[in-house]
Order: C-alpha cells, then sequence, then structure tokens
C-alpha cells in the first residue's frame, strides 16, 4: 500500500500548457504516473504530447474520471484553481505554488474545510508526493526514491522542506532502503495537510514500517505533532529539526519558518521529539542513520 496515492490514482495536471506545468507534469508521466488530462482555459481541444487540453476540471473530471490534481500555476492563479479542483470533485490536490499570501491561503483552507471536506490539499509551495514505483505527482526526481520491497522494512517520509526531502531520498536509498511514500508538506504559514495528518496515515499503513520526520524553526507543528507522536504512533520514528543556528525574528527560506516570541526553536521541537520517543538527528545525514539502525532492528 501506500498513502494518498497510488498507481490506480488518476492525475490531471491544471497549467500543463505552461512551461512548469508541462515540465514536470511530462516527468511525471514519464515517471509511470497516470497523467489522464491537462487544464488551461481557452486551450481546451488541445493536447500536450498526447495529454488531452480541457478548459476546466468539470470537463476533464467528466472525460477521464481523474480524482487528482496537480496545481502548477501562478500564484494569483492558484488559489482559484486549487477550488476549482474541489468543486469539481477532485479528492487530492497537489499545489507546488510559491509565493501565495497567507492570508488567501487561510481563506483556502478554510473554504475547503466548510464547502469540500471530501478534498485533501497538499501544499501550497511544496516538492508534492511521490510512493516510488507507483505515483509522483509534484517536482520531486523519481531516481533518487527506492521503491518499497515486499518483505520490508519500508519508511515513510514526512517533510516541511522540499530540499531535505530530496536529501533522506537519497540517504535510503544509498542504504537500500525501501520508502512507502514521501509526502512534502511545504514550509508556509497555512498548509493544506500538516505532519499529524501524515503520521496518522503511516500509522495505519502496513506497507510502512518506520517513519522519518523533517521539520524545521517557526511554528508549533513539530510541538503539535510530537504530542500525537506519544499517544497514537507506535512505529520507530528518527526526526531531524533545521535552523538550530537561525536568528530570532528573521525568516529563513519558507514564510513560516520563522522563530518569533522565544517560540518555534529548533531545540525546542527537537525536546518534545525526543520526550516523544523519536530518535533526533543533528543534522540530516545523522537522521538518516539512525533510521538505518532502526530498520536494521526491525
Amino acid at each position: 500500500m501506500s498513502i494518498f496515492v497510488n498507481s490506480d490514482t488518476k492525475v490531471i495536471v491544471q497549467g500543463l500548457t505552461g512551461g512548469q506545468g508541462k515540465y514536470h507534469g511530462l516527468r511525471n508521466r514519464d515517471y509511470g504516473t497516470n497523467i489522464v488530462a491537462g487544464v488551461t482555459p481557452g486551450k481546451g481541444g488541445q493536447d500536450v504530447e498526447g495529454i488531452p487540453v480541457f478548459d476546466s476540471v468539470a470537463d476533464a473530471v467528466a472525460a477521464t474520471g481523474a480524482d487528482a490534481s496537480f496545481v502548477a500555476v501562478p500564484p494569483k492563479a492558484a488559489p482559484a484553481a486549487i477550488l476549482e479542483a474541489a468543486s469539481a470533485g477532485v479528492g487530492f490536490v497537489v499545489c507546488i505554488t510559491e509565493g501565495i499570501p497567507a492570508q488567501d491561503e487561510a481563506r483556502v483552507y478554510n473554504t475547503l474545510v466548510r464547502d469540500h471536506p471530501g478534498t485533501r490539499l497538499l501544499g501550497p509551495n511544496c516538492p508534492g508526493i511521490i510512493s516510488p514505483g507507483k505515483c509522483n505527482i509534484g517536482i520531486t526526481a523519481g531516481e533518487i526514491a527506492l521503491p518499497p520491497s515486499a518483505d520490508g522494512p519500508n519508511v515513510g517520509i514526512v517533510s516541511r522542506s522540499g530540499t531535505l526531502t530530496y536529501q533522506a531520498l537519497h540517504e535510503l536509498k544509498e542504504k537500500g532502503i525501501g520508502v512507502s511514500t514521501c509526502v512534502g508538506i511545504g514550509g508556509d504559514p497555512v498548509p493544506g495537510t500538516n505532519f499529524i495528518d501524515c503520521l496518522r496515515e503511516f500509522e495505519a499503513d502496513p506497507e510502512t514500517h518506520a517513519i522519518i520526520m523533517i521539520g524545521e524553526i517557526g511554528g508549533s507543528a513539530e510541538e503539535e505533532a510530537a504530542e500525537f507522536i506519544a499517544a497514537n504512533v507506535s512505529k520507530p520514528m528518527s526526526a531531524y529539526i533545521a535552523g538550530v543556528t537561525a536568528p530570532a525574528g528573521k525568516k529563513m527560506g519558507h514564510a513560516g519558518a520563522i522563530v518569533s516570541g522565544g517560540k518555534g526553536t529548533a531545540q525546542g521541537k527537537m525536546e518534545a521529539l525526543a520526550a516523544a520517543g523519536v530518535r533526533v538527528g543533528q543534522n540530516p545525514t545523522e537522521a538518516g542513520e539512525l533510521m538505518a539502525e532502526i530498520v536494521a532492528s526491525l
């Protein structure tokens, strides 16, 4: 199994005719992802290397039965694109767009919760999701991910950082450790899917035997995840928190990565996770080595 997506997932690309949408959409298709359509208003009837393009998500869903969407459009258009997909009944929406204002993210998130509870948003400003060997939606390079083995042990990954997501995938592959699913939740202040959502799914997934969590400074998501782990997660975990040397009050890369009012520090997050029984690495490589030790003991 895997979480959120699998080999049967039918994906549309909103923005397939644009530069980023075409580049990453075709890479996803070449990986083996079932890309069934693209959506660009005004360009219905065209195709991109054999992928049909529709004017609306509703038209694409009606024609293909798509149940997932990859949103690769500019920040101004992204909120409307996400809600269009939800209105058309798409159950899983991945938005990689960076630079969406936080108030727009909050409005979209709350609209989904209120009006479209059947739709899960991943992102925005995230690398997407990959279930190696089955489905890749987003910008992750599929070649750095080792598919899960039938007997395991296999690892699930959830991360706020795109680059560290790639490093975790690559290091596990170098160690011969398969990955069930890797989820990049993004580093914006209002993510559609959070750590707890992913941890809950990994805990229930029989193909996932251990979990790596990669967090960063800012907000309280990691502390909240630690509370959830202590009460609900039985599978062994390792973790890394980025930003140990970050100065207070300065935004570090991601919009949500800022220490303010003495809260959101890397040290506080590391201590909370360690108290919940998670093995915390001092750098990304150590987190991978800790996971290799965990896997060897399973």
